[in-house]
C-alpha cells in the first residue's frame, strides 16, 4: 500500500516520494494534505526527512513536520521539534530544539528559518555555535550562516572563544574556512595576556594577525599601543600603527607619538615618523625628544640601547634644551650625540658647534663637548651683555644645572665682562668694570652663574680690556655672533609645534 501510495503522490509534478519504513498515510480531500504518521521518512526536493508525523500539501507544495524532525541534504544535518517547508519558495522554518551541523560545526538554538536556494540559515533569538573539531565557541542574538561558502554573519552581544582567544563585538563574519573574523562594531580581543581593542576591523584566530580600525589599542605585557588603525602581525613579528600613534613602555616608562609606527620583535627596535614625540620619565625630570623620524634599539632583552632622531630634533627637560638636524641618545649610558648646528641651552648658557656630545646622569647634564666651530655664550644682565667663548672645541663643565668650567682649545678667543662687588652701609652693589677682549691657544675660564671668576691660560694671551665707557663697538661681540634664544624649547610637549 506504502509502495502504491509514494508512487501515486511522486506522479504528482513528481514532488515527494516516501522512502521505506514509512507506517500511514491518509489523504483529507477538503484541505488536500496528505497526513503521514509513524516513521515517516521522504525525499523531497533532494531533501531527505525524517520525523514522526508530517502533513503534504501538493497544490501548495508545502511540508510540515512534527516531532523527532530530521533533514539532510549532502553534509548538512538539520535537527528540530516542528518543522515547516515551502517548496515554492524553497524556504524553511524549524521550531524547537533546533540543531544544524555539517562536518565542521554545529548551530544550537530554538528557531531558525533556513533558505534551500540561497543555502542560508537564520536565527533570531540567539543561539551558540560549537566546532565539532576544537572547543571553538560562538554566540549571539542573531546569525546568518552560508554552508556552501562557509561564512556566518552575527549581530548582537557576538561572543567568539577559542583556546585562549575571548572576542566580543556587536557585529561579526567569520569565515571558518579561512579561520578569519571581520567586526563591524565596538570589539574587544583577548589572546592570552595580548588585550586589543577597536571600532572595526579583522583578525585571523590561526595566525593571530589582524587589523584594527577606529580608537585601535593593544595592551601586551607592560607595553600599549594606540592608534587609528593598528596592523598587529605576530606571524611577521612586527605591529604598525597608522595615525594618532601612542605607544607606551610603562616598565622602561617611556612614550612615544607619532604619525606612522613600525615595530619588530623580530629586529627588537621601533621607527616612528610625522610629528614625533618621545618622552622619557626618569628620576629627576622627564626626557622630551621631537623629530621627524626617531629610530629605537633594544636589545635581545628588549632594553633600551639607543634612539636617534632624524631632522628638525628638538630636546628638552627642566635642565638642558637642544635642537639640531639629528640626534643619537645612548642608553644607559645617557650619552647625547648631535650633528648639524646643534645648539644646546642651559640655565643662561648657549653652546654651538659642528657637533655635540652631551653627557647626562638621569636627566642632569654633567659635561659638554663641542666640535669645531665651538662658541659658548653666557648671558648677563639681562641681555644687555655677553661673555662669550669660541674655539675648535670647547668641553663645559656643569654642577647642580650651573656651568662652571669651560674649556676651550684650539684658537680660543673669549669676550668677557668682569665686575666688582662694592659695599657701602646697607647696599651691594655689583660694578661692570669693562670688557676684555682676549686670545690664546687654550684656555680654562672658571664661572658662576654665567659670570667670568677667573681664566687660566696655557700660553701666552694677546688681548685688550676697554673700559666700559670706551668700549669698541664693533669688538663687542666674536665674530659670527648669534643668540637664537628664540629657537629654544619653552616646555616639553610644546616642541610638537
Amino acid at each position: 500500500m506504502l509502495c502504491f501510495v509514494a508512487s501515486s503522490i511522486a506522479a504528482q509534478n513528481n514532488i515527494l516520494e516516501l522512502l521505506p519504513g514509512s507506517e500511514q498515510l491518509g489523504y483529507d480531500k477538503r484541505t488536500g494534505a496528505h497526513r503521514l504518521t509513524g516513521t515517516v521518512n521522504f525525499v523531497y526536493q533532494g531533501n531527505t526527512m525524517y520525523c514522526d508525523s508530517a502533513h503534504y500539501f501538493d497544490k501548495t507544495m508545502e511540508v510540515r513536520a512534527y516531532s523527532k524532525v530530521h533533514i539532510t541534504k549532502g553534509v548538512v544535518n538539520l535537527f528540530c521539534d516542528s518543522l515547516y517547508y515551502n517548496g515554492k519558495t524553497k524556504y524553511a522554518k524549524l521550531w524547537g530544539h533546533v540543531r544544524v551541523r555539517d562536518d565542521e560545526y554545529k548551530i544550537i538554538t530554538d528557531s531558525l528559518e533556513y533558505d534551500t536556494k540561497k543555502s542560508l540559515g537564520i536565527y533570531r533569538n540567539g543561539a551558540k555555535i560549537e566546532s565539532i573539531t576544537s572547543n571553538e565557541t560562538l554566540s549571539s542574538k542573531v546569525g546568518y550562516f552560508y554552508p556552501d561558502s562557509k561564512d556566518f554573519f552575527f549581530s548582537g552581544k557576538v561572543k567568539y572563544r577559542k583556546d585562549s582567544l575571548n572576542m566580543t563585538t556587536d557585529t561579526l563574519r567569520f569565515n571558518y574556512a579561512k579561520q578569519i573574523t571581520y567586526f563591524y562594531g565596538p570589539t574587544k580581543i583577548n589572546h592570552g595576556k595580548t588585550q586589543m581593542w577597536c571600532k572595526k576591523g579583522w583578525y585571523d584566530v590561526q595566525l593571530q594577525d589582524g587589523s584594527l580600525i577606529g580608537d585601535a589599542k593593544i595592551i601586551e605585557k607592560s607595553k600599549i599601543i594606540k592608534a587609528d588603525t593598528l596592523l598587529y602581525e605576530p606571524s611577521l613579528g612586527r605591529n604598525i600603527g597608522k595615525g594618532h600613534v601612542d605607544f607606551k613602555d610603562t616598565l622602561e616608562k617611556t612614550q612615544f607619538y607619532g604619525d606612522y609606527a613600525l615595530s619588530s620583535d623580530k629586529e627588537h627596535s621601533s621607527f616612528l615618523t610625522g610629528h614625533v614625540l618621545a618622552i622619557k620619565v626618569q628620576k629627576k625630570d622627564t626626557m622630551f625628544i621631537h623629530a621627524d623620524t626617531l629610530f629605537n634599539q633594544n636589545d635581545t632583552l628588549d632594553k633600551p640601547i639607543y634612539t636617534r632622531g632624524s631632522r628638525n630634533v628638538k630636546f628638552y627637560n627642566r635642565n638642558v634644551q637642544a635642537v639640531c638636524d639629528s640626534l643619537m641618545y645612548l642608553q644607559p649610558d645617557g650619552m647625547l650625540e648631535m650633528y648639524k648646528d646643534p645648539i644646546v641651552w642651559s640655565d643662561n648658557s648657549e653652546l654651538k658647534g659642528d657637533s655635540m656630545l652631551v653627557f647626562l646622569n638621569d636627566t642632569v647634564v654633567e659635561r659638554i663637548e663641542v666640535m669645531e666651530n665651538a662658541t659658548a655664550l653666557m648671558e648677563i644682565d639681562s641681555g644687555a651683555y655677553y661673555n662669550q667663548m669660541a674655539g675648535r672645541k670647547v668641553t663645559a663643565y656643569f654642577r647642580d644645572n650651573d656651568l662652571y668650567q669651560t674649556d676651550v682649545s684650539g684658537n680660543a678667543h673669549t669676550i668677557f665682562y668682569p665686575e666688582k662687588e662694592e659695599e657701602t652701609d646697607s647696599v651691594q652693589l655689583i660694578k661692570r668694570l669693562g670688557m676684555n677682549r682676549l686670545y690664546a691657544g687654550n684656555l680654562r675660564v672658571m664661572l658662576d652663574s654665567g659670570e667670568v671668576k677667573g681664566i687660566t691660560y696655557y700660553d701666552k694671551p694677546e688681548g685688550v680690556f676697554y673700559p666700559m665707557d670706551k668700549i669698541n663697538k664693533a669688538e663687542q661681540f666674536l665674530p659670527n655672533f648669534e643668540w637664537k634664544a628664540a629657537l629654544r624649547p619653552k616646555d616639553g610637549m610644546g616642541i610638537l609645534h
